[in-house]
């Protein structure tokens, strides 16, 4: 195609009011087409020889017509694949401010161990006299996690934070059902601050959920929950600090009255990072609490996964705990793999857990020593309460200027009658390099921003990010507001129609059809 001036058009380029490239990259930015449209459907990238002769045994599930995968050269499907990669967001490439995640930076130490000749490459069915040295491995973290809990037992078999949840919760059941009142304690207490996946679980085990709601402070009060118990409540799944980045200040007394209502507290362990070596939970009266791994002990996080979230128990609840676990017999480690003889509730999962994870978070536990946990957690609250303090006077928070603990949280009362949404701000952080904090969570706050910078960050780091937003702060009140309601501009792709993209998703590229021009 050409242009008016005579100059050949990239095929879908679009004029924005700023200087076009004909390739559509912007120097080491490079536009990157799906894989579907630079390879061909008719070659492969390497030689296959052709089968022999032979018999399908897929019957029915035979397929019928071609597998349609592009054929690409190496140097090209490198190429693809190595820009996809520049296109990510990434702790290695700049502060994640994601409110509730901590997406913290994990240390290459970690790798180097993870990848130790005889960790990165065992297997879980070899003959256990084979692992001694992993299930050593596995009983030292779950030693830790202990010790740092305040808890007699732990089950490390989870996988994740919901998968801890759930095996925390199937403990509570166990326990209730050995007591004889399975029938009768069908209830779960969950805050209206939870983390959804609390109410969630609940219920997926069988659970009705009852809502308390939380204070004009944004905690739990006791009395609110005493007025909730009752013969029919078999747990109350409690976030402690709380999702709205507080300290839940009447956690003993609302234990006490769980407790005494014959019921169990599950604590969802997500955000650990504020208070490990500074406080126990199991001092607080906690019977269950899941930890994640890959957020409090550094390991990687989201799609850098997998994750792990083990579960410390009570004395109560340690006879229910899932097989399979580590028994030392004298000088050697055994894994218990089956339920039989014990009132285990079971199985969670195949094998033992995510043992790469493992294996990161013990080096990292160990290379900060008690000391250097206890620092880590103290940075990142005092992290946080510095950008609290410091976004303070242009940003309006929800309960009051008053310390936080990990995460600072903002509302949306600034942003009132500018025309521009917390979702608006949240995409101009993006053409300023930055991914944006945690949007409209948690659900108590209005058009909530949740930021957590965890302990990683520097006060470099810090003070770049605060300056930004405070600069993005100040264009809301001069009335900016084409600065925001079409960002990103400068990202690779503009914003999304992201009711449309999660209702109506392509999941599965089709051939475009070719649509003959006129002249033709």
């Amino acid at each position: 195609m050409l242009n008016m001036q005579g100059r050949p058009t990239h095929v879908g380029e679009v004029a924005t009011g700023e200087r076009q490239t004909f390739t559509r990259n912007r120097a080491l930015q490079m536009e990157e087409p799906l894989i579907f449209e630079t390879g061909r459907f008719d070659v492969t990238g390497v030689d296959i020889d052709e089968p022999e002769k032979f018999t399908p045994r897929l019957g029915a599930h035979a397929r019928k017509s071609g597998i349609g995968l592009p054929g690409l050269t190496e140097p090209e499907t490198m190429r693809h694949y190595v820009r996809l990669s520049q296109k990510n967001y990434a702790i290695d490439a700049g502060l994640y401010p994601l409110g509730s995640c901590t997406m913290k930076h994990n240390p290459r130490l970690n790798e180097k161990m993870a990848r130790l000749p005889g960790l990165g490459d065992i297997h879980p069915l070899q003959p256990q006299s084979t692992v001694q040295g992993a299930l050593e491995l596995i009983e030292t973290m779950a030693h830790w996690l202990m010790v740092l809990t305040g808890m007699p037992a732990i089950a490390m078999s989870p996988k994740a934070g919901a998968h801890g949840e759930a095996c925390g919760m199937m403990a509570i059941k166990a326990a209730i059902a050995a007591r004889g009142e399975g029938a009768t304690r069908n209830v779960v207490l969950v805050p209206d601050s939870a983390h959804g996946t609390n109410p969630a679980t609940a219920a997926l085990i069988g659970y009705h959920v009852r809502a308390i709601p939380a204070r004009e402070d944004g905690t739990v009060s006791a009395e609110a929950v005493r007025d909730a118990l009752g013969p029919d409540v078999a747990a109350i799944m409690l976030t402690n600090p709380n999702t709205c980045g507080l300290f839940e200040k009447e956690i003993v007394e609302i234990a006490r009255a769980v407790h005494e209502a014959g019921g169990y507290f599950y604590c969802d362990g997500a955000n650990f990072n504020a208070i490990v070596g500074k406080v126990r939970p199991g001092d607080l009266g906690i019977d269950a609490m899941h930890i994640n791994l890959h957020k409090t002990f550094s390991t990687p996080h989201g799609g850098g996964g997998p994750g792990a979230g083990p579960v410390v128990l009570s004395q109560a609840l340690a006879p229910f705990a899932p097989v399979p676990f580590v028994r030392r017999d004298g000088e050697k480690l055994a894994f218990v793999e089956h339920a039989e003889g014990t009132q285990s509730f079971g199985r969670m999962t195949a094998f033992h857990g995510q043992m790469g994870m493992f294996v990161r978070a013990l080096t990292y536990a160990m290379s900060h020593g008690s000391d250097g946990l206890r620092q880590a957690s103290e940075d990142a609250v005092l992290n946080a309460n510095y950008i609290r303090a410091c976004l303070a006077d242009v940003m309006s928070q929800p309960f009051g200027d008053r310390p936080c603990m990990h995460e600072a949280l903002f509302d949306d009362r600034w942003l009132k009658d500018s025309g521009i949404t917390t979702l608006d701000f949240a995409k101009a952080m993006i053409d300023e390099g930055y991914h944006p904090m945690t949007m409209y969570f948690p659900l108590v706050v209005h058009g909530a921003m949740l930021i957590e910078p965890t302990e990683s960050e520097s006060k470099a780091s810090l003070d770049l990010f605060i300056m930004t937003l405070r600069d993005l702060a100040m264009s809301v009140r001069d009335g900016d507001v084409a600065r925001f309601s079409g960002a990103p501009y400068f990202a690779p792709r503009r914003r999304l129609d992201e009711t449309r993209a999660a209702r109506q998703p392509v999941l599965k590229w089709v051939k475009p059809v070719t649509v003959a021009e006129a002249a033709e």
